[in-house]
């Protein structure tokens, strides 16, 4: 009974079930994909 009276209740905050950081994750998978493409350079993966 305690647990309908709280009103947050959940540990993460909910956005409408949209994804809440998009700007942040497109910058987050920019950078990981320049590094793989160094990593690859380093390598010699690519050439």
């Amino acid at each position: 009974m305690a647990a309908d009276t709280k009103k947050y209740d959940a540990p993460v905050a909910k956005s409408g079930g949209k994804f809440p950081y998009p700007f942040r994750a497109g910058w987050a998978l920019l950078l990981l994909a320049i590094n793989f493409l160094v990593a690859a350079f380093y390598f010699h993966i690519i050439e």
